[in-house]
């Protein structure tokens, strides 16, 4: 038979916080199995291994949606490795523009860098002409 967790012991042994617990239960992406007279929340141990799956779909930037549909799929016993693979491939080509978006906030955060003068009066701070304006100075 298989073990029943509160909302604070599922959360320490997936290593979250309980609020992360019912933020993912409002979701639907956890259910309880049941409540007790107390109206406390049990959990499937099985559910460990699922927010486990949630937190490392996160990290890898998949959206909650995204990770709807994986969780979806992995609890198919039809289906194909091939709609993973193409999901994957689009959160590939996601990440590769998140990576060009921030090598272009690089370039000009290290070019603003270069341009201050911090004995100079904050109008004339180049960076802070820069959030006003999103424009440079033409010798940056």
């Amino acid at each position: 038979m298989e073990t029943e967790l509160t909302v604070g012991e599922l959360a320490a042994q997936a290593d979250v916080n309980r609020q992360t617990v019912l933020y993912y239960e409002r979701r639907g992406l956890v259910v309880p199995k049941r409540r007790t007279d107390a109206g406390y929340r049990k959990f499937l141990s099985t559910a460990v291994n699922k927010i486990r799956f949630i937190k490392n779909a996160q990290n890898l930037g998949f959206s909650l949606k995204e990770i709807q549909c994986l969780l979806a799929l992995r609890n198919r016993t039809k289906g194909h490795c091939k709609t993973v693979l193409r999901r994957t491939e689009i959160q590939i080509k996601k990440v590769r523009e998140k990576i060009e978006d921030l090598r272009r906030v690089d370039v000009i955060l290290s070019r603003l860098s270069r341009e201050c003068r911090t004995d100079a009066n904050a109008h004339e701070c180049a960076t802070l002409s820069f959030l006003e304006t999103g424009e440079q100075k033409k010798d940056l």
